[in-house]
């Protein structure tokens, strides 16, 4: 993995740190191309600023996390509160335990089996 000082990091080294295929990284170039602009070396190589990939990791999180559609996050770029996303998918979540937190990617897998659950309950009534 990259260092986090890293100036220009790698498309396939971002792929791994979000933990998705580049292919994927470059659909996101075209549907967010104010957010997600990488520089190309020789070759048509792709290169990404870590504030980029810090929106990638941010768009992620709406994508995937909060089960945000693609018009969604381009309707939060559009408005200008991506700059908001970027700090709630940082900031931890106090759970009320001692020591405990959980990163707000994490409670998207908790908001989604809370919902499972809900739908659980309400087949079994």
């Amino acid at each position: 993995m990259s260092d986090k000082n890293e100036y220009f990091i790698p498309i396939n080294e971002v792929a791994k740190r979000l933990d998705v295929p580049a292919y994927t990284l470059r659909y996101w170039e075209k549907q967010f191309p104010s957010a997600v602009r990488p520089v190309t070396g020789a070759g048509n190589r792709r290169y990404y600023r870590n504030e980029t990939v810090e929106k990638l990791e941010t768009i992620k999180s709406l994508l995937y996390d909060k089960g945000m559609t693609i018009a969604g996050v381009k309707k939060i770029l559009h408005n200008g509160t991506f700059k908001n996303e970027i700090n709630d998918v940082k900031k931890p979540v106090k759970t009320g335990k001692k020591d405990v937190e959980i990163s707000p990617l994490d409670m998207g897998d908790i908001d989604a089996a809370i919902k499972l659950l809900k739908q659980a309950k309400m087949f079994l009534d």
